[in-house]
């Protein structure tokens, strides 16, 4: 089963490299841009044939590795 998880800074936090992105854009004639959040995508492939159970230990996951809870949000989708 493949479960797949975006992480990413959540409102309020400073985002650099999303910052840079954005002002490139807009240097490339995107002007309609006013805002880019980076973040990082998952997939991760588990050998759990239950959604339910693969989905919870996915998020044990997030919480212990995959995103910094202080300053990042996650959605397992």
């Amino acid at each position: 089963m493949k479960i797949k998880v975006i992480v990413t800074p959540k409102n309020g936090v400073l985002d650099p490299q999303g910052k840079a992105i954005q002002q490139t854009l807009n240097s490339m004639n995107f002007i309609d841009v006013s805002e880019v959040r980076q973040g990082k995508y998952f997939e991760i492939e588990t050998d759990l044939k239950d959604e339910k159970d693969a989905k919870k230990n996915v998020e044990d996951m997030c919480k212990k590795l995959l995103a910094n809870l202080v300053i990042e949000d996650y959605k397992i989708l």
